[in-house]
């Protein structure tokens, strides 16, 4: 009994002891407080996240509880992303990630005196890294990646020494990298990844002696590898991947000395010269290796290094020359030694059959996925592959036996195979019926681009486990089989027939995809026709562009709004009004109803706001009419917007200047636009493709133009045009393997190419893949007024610049050589005067001019270009002179030549000959002809005279006729 109480009483003595420690140590201001008691939210730093978000835009409302206006929320450790001390009531940690916001960062973050972790990656940030943040020592977690910010690494990050984790990935980072960087000797993760950084990478580096990952990769960093990084021994992660720049001897042997190293990453070093790989051997613990795209051609023996590496699983080598190392192996290593390796990637080698004797070491039964694209291989003799679920046969260019491929599982028990990507190989023959159970696995198959027409392949309705079918490209001329829409019930997540010949109506789609998946469904460019029936609710991807669809397009109003990224009608002949639920598609992206016959009003209510995520809104060549909705103005993703083709009335709105920044194409042309062209299009500082054309603006052409940033650079921004269309789950089945591979390779699930429909040089033609080198401004067919301003002539990178069928006057401005970009140039049908610039000789890239019916007077300008033109070109300009015109400028000495008596039609005939020759010959041979020979007749007056004269004298030698015609080609200079 008295040993219980006596336990009671310890254990009274200890809480109390407990209590009085915690209330002592969490006493504020002189004041005992209950450890169960949490501090209200601070008055400042409520006031500091208040701010900082009224200078950003919440497009997801993520931020909704971040308000006062309620007595609830009046406690900001409450609001989203907020994390405070439980204790103090200071917020000591943000978490933001993914949340869809924009503006800039406000310099209240730095009333946050407490705060040790600030995550504001994945978002779409203006402007530059802030220099404040140099401000915050207690951060000890900073991720910025992925938010779209420019400019360099502030160097007062170099004060944030208790960082232990730095991601600035991902952003348009430009500059060096600053060598203050290095005393972050806290770090354990830097992640400088996918940035425009130039210049060498700091030998400071080599001080963060506690990094574990560590990654530069895809940048353009220059020079070689520091052999200081051999002193970051703790690395466990290393990638330097994408430096098209570094050269030389450039992978130090010292990185021999990274021991710990799990993950190594040096693909692409494309200048870089590596004469062997022995330090690897020292790596005992690596079991991730990539050198895409680094060569290994003098690298001996490199077989052996690689199967000493007992815990390698991964390993790719695509494009590094394997072909041409001399001895790939010992033979006696290779023989006593097993291959740990699960994911080869050895494409892009141009490897032969001969190469079979070291591939197969490295393919032993733990081999899940190989990659063989881009070789010559036949695909015999791979050995027995047993347990491979992936195999990428893409691209080989030797000629590939289907049934030959599949023999390679002909001695299996069991065939594990279960993705097949063979995609522009050159097949042969079909699978038997022997064959067949060795796909009998396989749920998902691409064989596009492998001429398996003109027949639709009937095998492939054999594979009942199929989930992704991939037959695009494939000179097929048939129609669908009808029992081919019922072998996958409720199954398909994956189908693309597009680009084939393919003929005939669509059976239901619904009974055939999943109800459970995420589908894709892609028929474009095809001959299918009639309505179209049901589509699956969760529907991913929807392309039926290129068709001879028709009907109405209600049946978009069964798909769920919540999973549609990418929708493509567009090139057939749909009819009817825009159905209302097209406005309600949270995750769309791409939105292309183009050249159909659509009629009708876009929605001038809010309800457009559900397309906030909209990157590509293309309603081209329809039938729409009224005026630009406001609605329009919350896409404010977008950056292809093209609405040209319709009927749309009034002004061109200024809310596209204001709002829509991200645009790099605008095409409002062929419209019945009214108005000024407004200022606010100067603020589109991404502005690649401006299309006013036929409308009837008035006013004068902005002075702003010269704002539109993009055109003034000469470089081509590209992958403007490319829209990755991430899908938030696996599509079917797909296993880590293929989304780990996807993710190494760079490809989204689903990718689409911008396509427009574009005036060149007096033709409508389509551009896409190559959209992203055009810089175009075209206000032609309109009524604009006043001169062309000089400002104009700041676009150096613009290629086509047409203000063509206006009433423009003044002068052609003498800057104009200023645009050495130029290819094509329309001022024709104006009121312009005075002389054509001397400086237009020095467009040495000008392929299209028209100048013709203006008021333009004096010489045309010699130069190879513009004596090229076409005589057309100039007309209509009453005092314009000089070559090619027939027109002879004053003080030249000419004179008119009488008719010659007798003169034919056919003389008029051979003379019509003479000049299309004389244009084509001086198109192609000017550099030398013209000013060698022609120049000197035609420039010098003595010299002409005396060639003529010369002529004459030659009368009795020549045909009669020869001296005919030599008067005319007198009246025809001189005229």
């Amino acid at each position: 009994m008295c040993h219980k109480i006596l336990h009671l009483v310890l254990c009274i003595l200890s809480i109390l002891l407990l209590w009085l420690k915690t209330t002592t140590s969490t006493s504020v201001n002189h004041r005992l407080v209950p450890a169960a008691t949490h501090y209200k939210c601070i008055d400042k730093e409520r006031d500091a996240l208040l701010d900082f978000k009224s200078h950003i835009q919440d497009l997801d409302s993520l931020l909704s509880t971040w308000t006062i206006e309620k007595e609830e929320n009046y406690e900001c450790c409450n609001w989203s992303g907020v994390t405070c001390n439980n204790q103090t009531g200071h917020v000591t940690e943000l978490h933001l990630s993914s949340y869809s916001l924009g503006g800039k960062i406000s310099h209240s973050l730095v009333n946050l005196s407490y705060l040790s972790y600030l995550d504001l990656s994945e978002n779409s940030f203006n402007g530059t890294i802030p220099i404040f943040i140099g401000s915050m020592t207690q951060l000890g977690y900073l991720d910025l990646s992925f938010s779209s910010f420019k400019g360099t690494i502030p160097t007062s990050v170099g004060s944030l020494t208790k960082l232990t984790r730095l991601d600035l990935s991902g952003n348009f980072l430009t500059g060096t990298i600053p060598l203050i960087i290095g005393s972050m000797t806290q770090l354990n993760y830097l992640d400088l990844s996918d940035n425009s950084f130039s210049g060498t990478i700091p030998r400071t580096v080599g001080s963060m002696t506690k990094l574990r990952y560590f990654d530069l990769s895809r940048n353009y960093l220059e020079g070689t590898i520091p052999t200081s990084i051999g002193f970051l021994t703790k690395l466990t992660h290393l990638a330097l991947s994408d430096n098209y720049l570094l050269n030389g001897t450039c992978i130090p042997l010292e990185l021999g000395n990274l021991t710990n190293l799990q993950e190594l990453a040096l693909g692409h070093l494309t200048n870089c010269t590596v004469e062997n790989i022995d330090w690897l051997s020292h790596m005992s613990d690596l079991n991730y290796l990539m050198m895409d795209g680094t060569s290994l051609a003098k690298a001996n023996k490199w077989v052996n290094v690689i199967l000493g590496l007992q815990k390698l699983s991964f390993l790719s080598l695509s494009g590094c020359n394997l072909s041409q190392v001399m001895h790939s192996y010992s033979s006696s290593f290779v023989n006593s030694s097993s291959s740990s390796i699960n994911n080869l990637y050895l494409d892009d080698n141009n490897l032969n059959s001969s190469m079979y004797h070291w591939l197969l070491p490295l393919t032993s039964n733990k081999l899940r996925y190989l990659d063989l694209s881009k070789n010559m291989l036949d695909g015999k003799s791979l050995g027995y592959l047993c347990s491979l679920t992936n195999l990428e046969f893409s691209y080989n260019s030797a000629v590939v036996n289907l049934s030959d491929l599949l023999n390679n599982w002909s001695g299996c028990t069991s065939v594990a195979l279960q993705t097949l990507e063979a995609l522009y190989s050159r097949f042969t023959g079909v699978p038997s019926e022997a064959h067949m159970p060795n796909l009998s696995n396989v749920y998902y198959i691409d064989l596009s681009s492998c001429n398996l027409g003109p027949l639709f392949p009937k095998w492939i309705q054999s594979l009942k486990n199929l989930t992704r079918l991939n037959i695009a490209n494939n000179n097929i001329s048939d129609t669908i089989p009808t029992e081919f829409w019922n072998i996958w019930p409720s199954q398909l997540v994956y189908l693309n027939l597009s680009a084939n010949n393919i003929r005939g109506e669509v059976r239901d789609l619904v009974s055939n995809f999943s109800p459970n998946d995420y589908s894709v469904i892609d028929l474009s460019y095809n001959n299918f026709y009639g309505h179209i029936p049901k589509v699956p609710s969760i529907l991913a991807s929807l392309d039926l562009s290129r068709n001879k669809f028709h009907g109405g397009i209600s049946f978009l109003c069964h798909i769920s709004v919540e999973f549609l990224r990418y929708l493509d009608l567009s090139h057939n002949s749909f009819t009817g009004k825009l159905p209302d639920c097209l406005w309600h598609f949270k995750e769309l992206k791409v939105l292309n109803l183009g050249s159909n016959n659509l009629s009708g009003r876009l929605p001038a209510s809010a309800s457009v706001d559900s397309l906030i995520r909209l990157e590509v809104l293309s309603l081209y060549n329809n039938n729409l009419f009224g005026e630009l909705p406001l609605s329009l103005k919350s896409c404010t993703m977008l950056t292809f917007l093209d609405l040209g083709a319709n009927k749309f009335t009034g002004n061109v709105p200024l809310w596209i200047g204001e709002s829509l920044s991200r645009l790099y194409v605008l095409n409002l042309a062929s419209n019945k636009l009214l108005g000024h062209i407004p200022l606010q299009l100067c603020q589109l500082a991404n502005l690649q493709i401006l299309d006013l054309s036929m409308n009837n603006l008035n006013g004068t052409i902005p002075t702003c133009l010269n704002n539109l940033i993009t055109m003034v650079q000469e470089e081509a921004l590209h992958k403007q045009n490319i829209h990755g269309v991430t899908i938030t789950a696996p599509l079917g089945q797909i296993n880590s393997h293929q989304l780990y591979s996807s993710l190494l390779k760079s490809i989204p699930l689903l990718i689409y190419v911008d396509n427009a429909m574009i005036h060149w040089q007096g033709i409508i033609r389509e551009f896409s893949t190559n959209i992203v080198f055009l810089k175009i401004i075209d206000l032609s067919q309109n009524k604009l007024t006043g001169q062309i301003p000089y400002e104009i002539t700041d676009l150096h990178g613009l290629v086509s610049l047409n203000l063509s069928n206006n009433a423009l006057d003044g002068k052609i401005p003498w800057t104009i050589a200023k645009m050495r970009n130029l290819l094509a140039l329309d001022l024709s049908r104006n009121n312009l005067s005075g002389d054509i610039p001397s400086s237009m000789t020095q467009m040495n890239l000008l392929g299209y001019l028209d100048v013709s019916y203006n008021n333009l007077s004096g010489r045309i300008p010699s130069s190879t270009q513009l004596q090229s033109f076409e005589p057309s070109k100039y007309k209509g300009n009453a005092e314009l002179c000089g070559l090619p015109l027939t027109r002879c400028c004053p003080g030249d000495g000419c004179s008119e030549v009488p008719p010659v008596v007798g003169e034919s039609e056919d003389d008029e005939k051979e003379i019509d000959e003479l000049w299309r020759w004389f244009y084509i010959g001086g198109a192609t041979g000017f550099p030398i002809g013209f000013w060698i020979v022609c120049g000197t007749i035609l420039l010098n007056r003595r010299a002409r005279y005396a060639y003529f004269h010369f002529l004459e004298s030659l009368h009795d030698m020549v045909y009669v006729k020869v001296a005919v015609f030599v008067a005319k080609l007198k009246r025809f200079v001189c005229k």
